[in-house]
């Protein structure tokens, strides 16, 4: 490439403004759809994707602040219902492997497995709901943040 050539691009590209996209920009409906719903499709992931969209949304007015918030509140009681019961599988598994019906011990692991399902199916039934342009409140979940 010969020297006028070089100066004539590093000129360009010195001479454009680099800027910063606005992200303080309100989503447009289908986004705000497209946030809602994944906050709560995450939720099939634990409470990380739900924490992400809430953390992206919560300055932002709309459907989408409203749905991640629901979603990150059930996430987090579901959290919390699933480490007890974890800790109480633990007591009883342990208890039961000293006793003579010791070996069906692995049978009470299946209750935070259940309670998983729950999580899976509530958090799909919530995606659909809001895909199709509805609202969902989970049931029994504990409004932490308001």
């Amino acid at each position: 490439m010969s020297d006028v050539t070089s100066r004539r691009i590093g000129s360009a590209a010195a001479s454009t403004p680099r800027t910063r996209p606005d992200t303080s920009a309100v989503d447009t409906p289908s986004d705000d759809k497209l946030w809602a719903t994944l906050a709560h499709f995450g939720g099939v992931l634990w409470f990380v994707p739900s924490l992400g969209v809430y953390l992206r949304e919560r300055q932002h007015p709309g459907r989408a602040r409203q749905e991640s918030k629901e979603a990150l509140n059930w996430q987090i009681t579901f959290t919390f219902g699933y480490v007890a019961l974890l800790l109480v599988a633990a007591v009883v598994a342990g208890i039961l492997l000293l006793t003579p019906v010791g070996n069906v011990a692995g049978i009470v692991w299946l209750i935070p497995m259940a309670l998983y399902a729950v999580n899976v199916v509530l958090s799909i039934t919530a995606g659909v709901r809001v895909n199709a342009g509805g609202a969902y409140r989970y049931p029994l979940a504990i409004r932490l943040i308001k």
